[in-house]
């Protein structure tokens, strides 16, 4: 006999079963909201509701960090200390978190999650998307940001509202709405000409629709930089239905923060831009799959959804036209590697997020193998501009090659971080320093991360570079998902790829070995470079596991793993030997 009273848990299932395996994420979040955390009863329970096997459903329960098979305190504390938040002292704010939770000084930089101790679990944690408030943590499910570790017990006793974040640039085409510190609701979109896109959208055809993306030369924002309209016309080309599209908003890259400011500011232009695909591929079913830790964006794209519902924009014969299209949110639950399209599909699917080996591809034999669109955030806020004001009105902004805007996520030794949409072609010293203030005080730039934690490094030499995709290519930087984090001069790099390090050996899945053991390895070894102690050879050792990663993984989370080792190990070479 149970020791767990699984009456209300039964009548929550009653909603998911129906989906069966795929609503197997929705489910253990119900059920961990009900118990704390999933125990054995429970989960026998959530398998026989949806007729999967209780080892399955043990499996994705370890794989994803936000659930927990054991008690945990009442309340969780998850301190990022990736490197954003590092330099604003988040070890700190760890160990002053960790000796209310009676873990003890001398464990205040350990990794040990779950010390409970009058009802509080303390974890490190890495990037929150909180980078321009550093140091961040959640405190349960609200997000604290400039903490300071005096203040520990004050955040636990109190509400502490964030503060907005701050979005600036030259050009505010997607952006417009966002940092005032609440989302705009759909009367204030449509009052701003929100959804005009989308009855133009459908007095046209489809493939009028995809020809005007494709004549943008939009391409995605997420990294890949693959061109949308391309995409989306081998997505509508297959001859296999149902088609689904996915909005990616499992934005999990350290430095990456500006998809949460387009959720959490303008929804309704995430849902426009959505929409339009749906139609233009001919899906009928629509998924936004947000990241974990992102719960004011999940709550504010819900009401969003709802409005939109509502009002006649989602549902059937949308605007009169015919076409019928709605959406269901997903909820991540803390696996970075969901990013990845195809094991976003795994997630949705209820399974463990591993990767699928490519071909085949999502535009023929995507979710439920079926063909599907996946765009993120910032590229399908793009498509109701587009569609409204005409590609050659997009191509305007930006260059030839690389047009449009771009929001640029700045974080780290920075006067005013934030989100700074930009058109392309701009310097990245006009946005490091007549944007974003430059470095303070009287501190002298050191380094940049362009491009995230799978980026690579720029110096000085770089500040007058156009930010472009052709450019950033020629210099060896990936422009990847817009980040632009910023060290001074008395930083040491050697602790940034520490940090990096632990992040890809955490994030890395385990399907393949060469990003299974290469992160690890490589972890290893950067220990020691950090500690000023690397053996004989070690720097080969970095450059021959980055180079198998790199040539050998599955996914893009190995092959781009050592990606920032490489790039230093070029510009400090002394700094890798002995």
């Amino acid at each position: 006999m149970s020791d767990f009273d699984l009456t209300p848990l039964r009548e929550t299932l009653t909603a998911y079963a129906p989906q069966g395996r795929s609503g197997l994420l929705p489910a253990l979040h119900a059920a961990q909201k009900l118990y704390g955390y999933i125990p054995e009863p429970v989960a026998v329970e959530i398998g026989l509701s949806l007729d999967v096997p209780l080892a399955d459903v043990s499996g994705v329960i370890d794989f994803y960090r936000l659930f927990y098979r054991e008690p945990v305190g009442k309340t969780i504390v998850r301190v990022c200390t990736d490197p954003a938040c590092a330099l604003a002292s988040a070890e700190g704010v760890l160990g002053a978190f960790n000796e209310l939770a009676g873990a003890g000084t001398g464990e205040a930089s350990g990794d040990s999650a779950n010390r409970h101790k009058n009802q509080l679990t303390v974890e490190r944690f890495p990037c929150l998307g909180l980078c321009a408030h550093a140091p961040a943590l959640l405190v349960g499910e609200q997000a604290v940001g400039d903490a300071a570790p005096k203040q520990a017990a004050q955040i636990l006793n109190q509400e502490r509202p964030m503060a907005a974040d701050h979005v600036g640039g030259d050009a505010r085409t997607l952006t417009a709405y966002c940092g005032r510190g609440h989302f705009t609701s759909l009367e204030e979109y449509q009052a701003a000409g929100g959804y005009r896109a989308l009855g133009k959208a459908l007095s046209r055809s489809p493939e009028q629709v995809i020809d005007e993306v494709k004549a943008s030369g939009l391409v995605g924002r997420g990294g890949a930089a693959f061109p949308t309209g391309a995409k989306w016309l081998g997505c509508a080309g297959a001859p296999d239905e149902p088609r689904y599209v996915i909005c990616n908003s499992d934005e999990s890259e350290p430095g990456t923060f500006k998809d949460r400011v387009l959720m959490e500011g303008d929804p309704q232009r995430v849902i426009e831009g959505l929409v339009i695909a749906a139609y233009a591929v001919g899906s009928r079913r629509g998924i936004i799959y947000i990241r974990g830790e992102y719960t004011n964006a999940f709550y504010i794209m819900g009401q969003a959804v709802l409005e939109a519902r509502q009002t006649g924009f989602l549902g059937e014969n949308i605007l009169g036209s015919g076409f019928d299209f709605d959406l269901e949110l997903r909820l991540g639950a803390g696996a970075y590697i969901c990013g990845e399209e195809t094991a976003m599909f795994e997630s949705i699917e209820g399974k463990r997020g591993f990767p699928r080996i490519k071909p085949p591809f999502p535009t023929t034999h995507g979710l439920f193998g079926k063909p599907t669109v996946i765009n993120n955030v910032e590229t399908l806020c793009n498509v109701p501009y587009i569609i409204q004001n005409g590609a050659s009105a997009y191509r305007e902004l930006g260059t030839d090659r690389s047009p449009g805007t771009k929001l640029f996520c700045l974080s780290g030794d920075v006067v005013r971080p934030g989100v700074y949409e930009v058109p392309f072609g701009v310097t990245m010293r006009h946005v490091l320093f007549d944007l974003a203030g430059g470095v303070p005080g009287d501190r002298s730039l050191g380094f940049v991360l362009v491009g995230g934690a799978a980026g690579a490094f720029a110096t000085v030499e770089h500040l007058d570079l156009p930010l472009t995709f052709e450019d950033l290519n020629a210099a060896g930087l990936p422009l990847g998902s817009g980040v632009l984090m910023v060290f001074d001069s008395t930083r040491d790099v050697r602790d940034v790829l520490l940090r990096l390090g632990r992040f890809f050996t955490d994030e890395s899945c385990g399907k393949c070995y060469p990003c299974q053991l290469g992160t690890q390895r490589q972890y290893e070894i950067l220990g020691r470079v950090a500690a000023g102690t690397p053996l004989p050879g070690d720097a080969d050792r970095l450059t021959e596991v980055g180079w198998t990663m790199s040539d050998a993984s599955i996914c893009g989370l190995g092959q781009t793993a050592a990606t920032a080792v490489i790039s230093a190990m070029k510009l400090w070479p002394k700094k890798f030997n002995t």
